[in-house]
């Protein structure tokens, strides 16, 4: 429009022009008026050639009416939890500006209470941005032509990050060939720890690379990244390799561990409160030095009678064997309600807890990816009307 514009104003000066120049010259007024039509004829047909509108692809057009429908989506989805949160902390009597999402969780827990045991079925609300999956931006020019070389692949993001992986570790190898021929050794002290990390799952890396993989793919990416990390100059990608990784420590960080207590006979003592399992409740007491002795309500090992539960309280299972404590320490432990198998079970994780504070940090990570120091929420599942028990069905008969 402007171009078109532009060019009726150019026909217009171009008119006055000649014919200025017909009055000025004496030249006949008809000649100067035929100019100006054949200039303007002229120039009229030129501006429909310059004006050229680019084409816009079939692909391009499907992806900005999906992405149209997706925002509008959100709009209606970000307005309804807008509208939620406010309803909410309305019933919680507090004030819907100020309302977290930790708050939002805890009036949920609060008035929709739910003895589910895996968290994810419990009810929730989050924000849309957190429930939905985030969509990946046009990877297309209007003309169709693909913005990624790796686009034909069907996963772009994917490739490309294993291609980058690759291109760091010949990085370090080139590095590691240098400092060879000179005659110069990797330092052991800046090698990179990785003790309390692992790779991300498949699930995070998905939600990272905004792309579906498959098992093999993710056991291709754990495999270049074992091996850039193995690599003794690895500190030197530090800041890629750790885009990668996951924390494993933080909960054993926040699990403070208590000092230990000197009792009468100056021997160290901890003593763990409410160890439960099922509806089993134990106190637990661990004194160092000593010699292995257990006593449980007043009495021996033998205060179980069967052998799997004397195995999670004193055998290979135990933690007291885990931690390499065993025969060390003397455990007393008073329990009551539940029980031979959920007696032995809040023993067993009371034993685990009281332990953190004679071990040193390394076992106790290595306790708690055991799973030693993880209490166990299962319960015996009740029984369904309509039905024999807990899942099993009445017998059908035809007759």
């Amino acid at each position: 429009m402007a171009l078109r514009v532009f060019g009726l104003n150019l026909i217009k000066t171009n008119r006055n022009l000649l014919q200025n120049a017909a009055k000025i010259n004496g030249v006949n007024n008809a000649q100067a008026v035929a100019g100006a039509s054949y200039a303007t004829q002229v120039t009229v047909e030129a501006t429909p050639a310059a004006v050229q509108k680019q084409k816009v692809s079939k692909a391009m057009k499907a992806y900005l009416k999906r992405a149209s429908e997706h925002d509008e989506f959100m709009k209606t989805q970000q307005l309804d939890f807008q509208i939620g949160k406010r309803h909410l902390a309305n019933m919680m009597g507090a004030d819907a500006e100020t309302f977290t999402q930790e708050d939002i969780d805890q009036a949920i827990a609060y008035l929709f209470p739910s003895g589910l045991y895996d968290k994810r079925a419990r009810p929730a609300m989050r924000s849309p941005d957190e429930v939905f999956p985030a969509r990946k931006a046009a990877e297309f020019d209007e003309t169709g032509r693909p913005f990624h070389s790796m686009f034909y692949t069907g996963k772009p993001n994917f490739f490309q990050l294993l291609h980058d992986i690759v291109a760091e570790t010949n990085k370090l190898n080139d590095l590691e060939e240098r400092m060879l021929r000179r005659g110069n050794k990797p330092d052991d002290n800046q090698r990179l720890e990785t003790a309390g990390f692992q790779l991300l799952p498949k699930e995070q890396l998905e939600r990272l690379l905004v792309e579906q993989i498959a098992d093999i793919e993710y056991q291709n990416f754990c495999s270049s990244m074992d091996r850039l990390i193995a690599s003794p100059y690895a500190y030197k990608s530090k800041a890629f390799i750790e885009r990668f990784l996951k924390p494993l420590m933080d909960q054993s960080k926040q699990l403070e561990v208590p000092k230990p207590k000197i009792d009468e006979q100056g021997r160290q003592y901890v003593t763990t409160y409410e160890c439960l399992r099922k509806t089993a409740r134990a106190d637990v007491t661990v004194r160092l030095p000593g010699t292995g002795k257990i006593t449980i309500n007043g009495q021996d090992i033998s205060y179980f009678s069967m052998e799997q539960s004397k195995e999670q309280v004193s055998d290979y299972f135990s933690p007291l064997n885990f931690s390499d404590m065993l025969g060390k320490v003397d455990v007393e432990a008073n329990v009551e309600g539940g029980g031979p198998s959920g007696q032995a079970g809040a023993i067993r994780w009371g034993i685990a807890m009281s332990l953190r504070s004679f071990v040193d940090q390394e076992m106790i990570e290595s306790m708690r990816l055991a799973g030693l120091l993880t209490r166990d929420y299962r319960r015996r599942e009740r029984k369904k009307f309509g039905q024999e028990g807990a899942r099993r069905k009445y017998t059908w008969k035809k007759r």
